[in-house]
Parts: C-alpha cells; sequence; structure tokens
C-alpha cells in the first residue's frame, strides 16, 4: 500500500472534483461494433478455448477413429431390343426392359444375399456387426435405451445374414437419372478391391439370374399355351362338325345357289301375276263397258273387240251412211230406204249377238284368269314360306359357321402366340450392356482427417463464440457505473481491483503495497468527502446487497487507509451474524456488539485497540436474546464522534438483516459495495429502494473486485482507467516497492503518526 499524503484535519476543504464516470465520455455500454466484438472475444478467451476443446475432444476421438473409404462405380446401358424395333408394328412384343424395373431388379434380396456369401462379406466386421467392438459409447446408450424400452434386444449372431443385408444396402447406390437408359451402381468400402468387386459381382448375378429367370418364364409359357391350342382346337372342331350336320341334315343349300333360284322363281311368278293382273283389269273394263248400255254398236266403239265385230260394227255404220244419203233423195217409204232399214237391223241384230258372245268369252276369260290368279297366289305363298324357312335355316347355318370361324380365330391367335414365344425364345435373357465396368479406385472418398479436424475446430470455435456471445446477452450483473446510472439517488464512489489471495490473506497489516488496489481506496474516501461537502463525515456504513461482495474488504481497508492519515477511526463489525473481522485483527476480546447491545457489556469492554492505531469492535457470538439497548448503535456513534474519531461500520447485507437498514438511518453516509460480475443490477436497485430514507439521500456505490484486464476490454466510459498506458504506472510502481525492499504497514503507520506529531 502507497503511503497516504491526506492531511490530518479530515475537514479541510478540498477541490469539488467528484468522481463521476458517467459523464466522462459519452460511449455507451450498448454501443456494439466491431471493436466491442473483439474486445468481447478478448475477455471470454479463457472459456472461449475451454470450450473448443471440450467439443474438440469427441470430434478428435470419432476422426481418429474414422477409416478411408473407397467408392467404386459401374454403369449400365440398356438398348431397344432389335427384334422389337425390326417388328414396332407387332404388339405382342409386351416384355420389353423398363429401366425402373432394372433398378428395382439390380436391388432384390436375391442378389444381396449372394454377393454376401460369395464375396464372404459376413467375414468383415464393416458389414458384420456382430464381429464388431462395442465402444463405451455405444454400451453407455443400450443401458440407457434399456431403462425405457422393456423390450430387450438381442445381439445378432455371427452367421446371421439378417444384420449384414442393411449395411449392404447402406453402402450399395443403385440409381438412373430421368430420361436416360444409363443405370448407375456404387459401393463403398474400406477395403478399394471389395468396392469394386461388388459392382461387377452384382451386374454377372444380375445377368444369370434374369437370364434364367426369362427362360423359366418362356418355358412356362410355351407349355401353357401349348395346352390353350390343344383345347381350342377341340373346341374348334366340334364348332365345324355342328355346322356341318346341320347342313346335312336340314338339307340347306348353299347360300349362293339358293338365292339364285329363289329370286328367279319369284320374278317368274311375280312377273306372271303382273300380267294376269293386266288382263283381268282389260277383261273387266271390256264387261263393264259392255254391260253398261244395251245398245252394242255405241259399246263396241269405246273398247277393243275382234276384227269381225269390228268388220260388222264398220258395215253397220256404212250402212246408216248410205240410209242418211237415201233419205236426202226419198221419202221414208220408199223400197230402197226400206230394204235399207231391214238390212241395217239384221246387220244390227249381228252385231248385238256377236258383241254378247263376245262378253261371253270375256267373262270365261275373267274366269280363267281368276283361277290362273288363284293358282300364281298359291305358288307365291309356298315361295314365300319355302324362302322365310330358307332364311331361318341360312341364318342358323350362318350362326354355327360364325361360331365356327370364331374358335378358329382364336385358335389362330393362340399359334401366332406360340411363333411369338419361339421367336422371343432366340433373343437374349436382357438387352443389356455393360457401359463401364467397375475398378479399384486409387484415391479414398471424400475428405481427409486433417479436413474433417479443420473442419471441427472452427465448428468448435463457432459453437464457444456464440456462447460467448450468449452468455455475454444473459450477462445481467454490474460491471460498471455506466449499468447503474439510471439508478436514482447514488454516487459512484470508484472501482476497486481485486486482490490475489496472497494479497487478501489474514496478514494483510504485512503485505506488499498494491499501487492500484490504494488508489483506488484513496479515491473512496475521496469520494466519500466529496458527497458530504468536502469534509469526512462522521460515520460511514459499508454495506452489499449480498454476502461475498467484499464489503469487509472495503471497510477494514478504508480504516487502514485513514488510520495512516493519522486519522481517529473506529472500526466496528456489524454483521452480528457473521462477522469475520477479529480474524484480521486478533483481538483476543471475549465480547463484541452483540454483548453490548445485549447488556452484557460495557463499551470499555468491547473496543479493542489495535497497534495501526486503529480501533476495533468486534461483532461478538451470535445471539437471538432480546437487545436492551435499542440505541446502541446511536451511543457508539455519539461516542465516537465526541472522541474525534469516525465509525466505520462493517454490516450484514442489507437483504438478509433489518439492522443493516436502521443502520443506514443513523449514520451519516452510506458506501454500497457491488462486486464486479457477480451482483445483480436488479439486487443493487432492490437494496437501494430498502435503504432509502430522508437522510440517505445519496448512497455511494463502490464496484469491488474489478479484474482490470478484463475490464479494459468492454466498452464502458470508466474501462479508460485500466488502459495499458495506464497500467504502467502502477505497474512501475509495483517494480519500485520490489527493488527497495518490504515494509510493514505497521511501520509504515507509526512512520506517519511520528511525523504528524512532530508537525
Amino acid at each position: 500500500m502507497t503511503i497516504s499524503t491526506l492531511p490530518p484535519d479530515r475537514n479541510l476543504p478540498i477541490s469539488p472534483m467528484r468522481y463521476d464516470p458517467r459523464f466522462q465520455v459519452e460511449t455507451k455500454a450498448d454501443n456494439f461494433d466491431l471493436a466491442s466484438a473483439f474486445r468481447l472475444l478478448r475477455r471470454r478467451m479463457i472459456m472461449i478455448i475451454t470450450i473448443t476443446g471440450l467439443l474438440m475432444v469427441p470430434a478428435v476421438i470419432m476422426i481418429s477413429g474414422l477409416k478411408p473409404a473407397y467408392q467404386a462405380w459401374a454403369r449400365l446401358i440398356i438398348h431397344q431390343p432389335l427384334a422389337t424395333s425390326l417388328g414396332a408394328d407387332d404388339s405382342s412384343h409386351s416384355d420389353l426392359l423398363d429401366v425402373k424395373s432394372e433398378t428395382e431388379r439390380l436391388l432384390s434380396r436375391g442378389i444381396a444375399e449372394r454377393v454376401v456369401r460369395e464375396l464372404r462379406l459376413d467375414l468383415r466386421p464393416e458389414f458384420n456387426p456382430a464381429l464388431r467392438k462395442v465402444s463405451f459409447v455405444e454400451t453407455i446408450r443400450a443401458k440407457l435405451r434399456g431403462l425405457f424400452d422393456k423390450e430387450k434386444t438381442t445381439p445378432p449372431e455371427r452367421g446371421s445374414i439378417a444384420a449384414i443385408i442393411p449395411e449392404y444396402y447402406s453402402a450399395l447406390g443403385v440409381w438412373h437419372e430421368d430420361k436416360s437408359d444409363v443405370i448407375q451402381i456404387s459401393f463403398t468400402a474400406n477395403d478399394p478391391a471389395l468396392a469394386a468387386a461388388v459392382p461387377n459381382r452384382v451386374i454377372s448375378i444380375y445377368l444369370d439370374e434374369r437370364k434364367d429367370s426369362v427362360r423359366g418364364r418362356l418355358d412356362a409359357a410355351e407349355k401353357w399355351i401349348r395346352q390353350r391350342i390343344t383345347e381350342q382346337q377341340g373346341r374348334t372342331d366340334i364348332a365345324r362338325d355342328a355346322a356341318r350336320n346341320y347342313q346335312e341334315s336340314m338339307d340347306v343349300v348353299s347360300k349362293e345357289d339358293a338365292q339364285d333360284e329363289r329370286i328367279k322363281s319369284f320374278l317368274e311368278l311375280t312377273g306372271r301375276e303382273g300380267k294376269i293382273e293386266e288382263s283381268r283389269v282389260e277383261v273387266k273394263a271390256t264387261i263393264s263397258t259392255l254391260e253398261a248400255t244395251d245398245n252394242a254398236s255405241v259399246a263396241v266403239q269405246n273398247i277393243v273387240v275382234p276384227d269381225s265385230i269390228a268388220t260388222k260394227q264398220r258395215d253397220l255404220r256404212g250402212q246408216e251412211q248410205d240410209l242418211a244419203r237415201l233419205l236426202e233423195t226419198y221419202d221414208g217409204n220408199a223400197q230402197a230406204v226400206v230394204d235399207l232399214r231391214g238390212e241395217i237391223e239384221q246387220s244390227r241384230a249381228d252385231l248385238n249377238l256377236a258383241t254378247k258372245q263376245y262378253l261371253q268369252t270375256m267373262r270365261a276369260k275373267l274366269a280363267a284368269l281368276d283361277h290362273e290368279a288363284d293358282a300364281i297366289q298359291a305358288s307365291l305363298a309356298d315361295a314365300h314360306e319355302k324362302r322365310t324357312r330358307d332364311a331361318l335355316l341360312q341364318t342358323e347355318l350362318t350362326r354355327l359357321q360364325h361360331v365356327a370361324d370364331k374358335e378358329q380365330t382364336a385358335l389362330d391367335k393362340l399359334e401366332d402366340q406360340r411363333r411369338d414365344l419361339a421367336a422371343k425364345a432366340m433373343l437374349p435373357g436382357a438387352e443389356l450392356e455393360v457401359f463401364s465396368p467397375a475398378s479399384v479406385p486409387l484415391a479414398s472418398q471424400g475428405r481427409g482427417r486433417l479436413f474433417y479436424l479443420v473442419g471441427a475446430l472452427l465448428a468448435a470455435i463457432s459453437g464457444a463464440v456464440t456462447a460467448a456471445f450468449v452468455i455475454e446477452m444473459w450477462d445481467r450483473t454490474v460491471r460498471s457505473f455506466d449499468q447503474i446510472a439510471g439508478m436514482a439517488r447514488t454516487i459512484p464512489a470508484g472501482l476497486i481491483p481485486r486482490l490475489t489471495q496472497r494479497e487478501n490473506s489474514k496478514t494483510m497489516f504485512e503485505h506488499m503495497p498494491v499501487p492500484m488496489f490504494d488508489e483506488a481506496i484513496r479515491t473512496v474516501v475521496l469520494s466519500l468527502k466529496q458527497s458530504n461537502g468536502g469534509k469526512l463525515p462522521n460515520s460511514i456504513v459499508v454495506t452489499s446487497a449480498h454476502s461475498g461482495d467484499g464489503k469487509s474488504l472495503v471497510a477494514r481497508s478504508l480504516a487502514i487507509e485513514l488510520a495512516a492519515a493519522a486519522i481517529p477511526v473506529l472500526l466496528v463489525d456489524g454483521d452480528l451474524r457473521r462477522g469475520r473481522l477479529d480474524s484480521f485483527f486478533r483481538s483476543e476480546l471475549t465480547h463484541g456488539l452483540n454483548e453490548f447491545l445485549n447488556g452484557q457489556a460495557d463499551i470499555r469492554d468491547i473496543v479493542y485497540r489495535h497497534p495501526s492505531g486503529i480501533h476495533f469492535i468486534p461483532s461478538g457470538k451470535s445471539s437471538f436474546q432480546r437487545r436492551i439497548r435499542s440505541n446502541g448503535l446511536a451511543e457508539i456513534i455519539e461516542m465516537a464522534g465526541a472522541a474525534g474519531q469516525i465509525v466505520i461500520f462493517d454490516s450484514a447485507p442489507v437483504l438478509v438483516s433489518t439492522d443493516t437498514v436502521h443502520l443506514t438511518a443513523l449514520a451519516e453516509r452510506t458506501l454500497a459495495v457491488v462486486r464486479w460480475g457477480k451482483t445483480s443490477r436488479r439486487a443493487v436497485e432492490f437494496s437501494l429502494q430498502q435503504m432509502k430514507s430522508s437522510r440517505n439521500s445519496e448512497i455511494l456505490v463502490a464496484i469491488n473486485n474489478v479484474n482490470p484486464s478484463k475490464h479494459a476490454l468492454y466498452n464502458f466510459g470508466d474501462s479508460e482507467m485500466f488502459s495499458k498506458s495506464l497500467m504502467k504506472y502502477y505497474n512501475s510502481d509495483q517494480e519500485y516497492i520490489k527493488n527497495n525492499g518490504k515494509r510493514s504497514v505497521l511501520e509504515i503507520v507509526r512512520t506517519m503518526q511520528n511525523h504528524f506529531l512532530l508537525h
């Protein structure tokens, strides 16, 4: 500790300067840039290195256990069969090669089992899980699985192929690209020769099995179709015999002959019937005309008559004309007229007789025509009946012949199928060509171990850095006055750096001075004086939110600093439950503050006068008795004030004891100690609210146990106090102390007291 130069009069005015890092710079704690990120990495470097190392250990173990994997490739190309391309119009060729189907054939279980047996994959630990050594991780995993899985899993047997097949399929790859007839086969193994042997063997086995399969299918199909042909031949023969027997038994002529004869006869009868009908019409007209009038000469004028009647008709007309001419010359009684009229009457009588005879002839002819028409009608009816019967017989015969033709067509189709199978039997079993067989790979698959180690290292560093950033974001502890600048009623008292274990030992009155720590304590003293109007307060309470924040260290360091300046100090261990200051002063007093408050001891029995000039009151023995002296703390403050001493109370944490709240209300100043990187801002704010009183309008806050090297890496405004340039001054002082030897603090204090007494 350096020598303090404070004057013995603690009430002398000093500069109004106040330590307030909130107004030193404008740098905000929440500003984040590349420099802040770099500082974060520097202050979290140990954690990053630790996490990286922890992550790298399993990664190195796993990567070191990796074995080089070799992958070999083989390629097949599928051609359209030549016979199929030549007979493109033949739709019977339906057994064409399909790329997807052939890919599934290459992945069949039968080929897999043959490859495993022929290449002895069951003797390789790479593919046989039963031959592998169970690692520690697998053992732990199996035990954990057994805790939750009631069904116990049996280990694979050495001779079982069931556990080898999945390993084989995981190393085998068979696929094809869309719109391509090329199939690619790959296999990955630790042995390069095995990696090349498996694809070639798969192709060989596949070709053999496909050839045997096609041959067996063709033989089975040929046997089946020959049986079908035999059965169909029998049905065809039966159908043809039925048609032939029906034609013979029913005397059915051929369709063409029967049609010609039937048409000829029908035409003749129809023509004859038409002629008879025309004759009947004519005869009926003649008969009607002759029967319609009694004058035969008039009747025969309108119809066609025989020549004899026509002659008589002309003769009668000539006589009538001659009579008309005679009447023009002679009168009606002339002999010539009378004779001519007699001839006319005779001619008319002959014409009527001839007409009647002709009428009888027409009637007879009409009766003959009617009889003939009836005969023709009967013949037509008979012909029609015969025609209908022949049509029915011909229809049945046609049906039987159609059935026979249908059976013959089915037989011809079966024969075509048989010939197609015979043609297929002459083709190869598979239209495949080994485009490029697998060759032994010269280099291993993937990256080397160095690549994976570098990748794992980068991943571990990334994870560690991410964890550092997450932890930094979750950090809600107090590390700077910038973080508590928004809290009301707070006065920054200074940053107190941490001490090593040797420096913070129980023999602190004999240790080497620590310049940085001593400067920080003097800064706290100066802040106490500035906050009290330029003079040191008569009573100071040093407290904290939690235990372990270093309030006892700060309290005794303040007492030592004031005592070194020849200022009377009374240090009181106010933690009535867990006071530990007596272990530093070694007063060996039997009574303390507890006994004084309980009325068991007087004030003179609890004060210890240390050789350094510090008056010390221990906490005494913890007791739950009712306190008789309720104003005992106020009495101690009054007593110290009367003696001209400054009372420093090392109180209990404010969040665990109401005594501290009562004590802060009695003392002039309260100094709250916050541990750097441990005390949360929420705890600080809550403790300040607990100590709120009319007298404690402002509370001084000191941040203790600051790590200078890490604090300098933050982006706070007060981080500049521990910059490299300023740290050189403390390092030079430390070197000076080492070079000039050790002097006890007690000796320094006594020298200063004598110096002030002389002056």
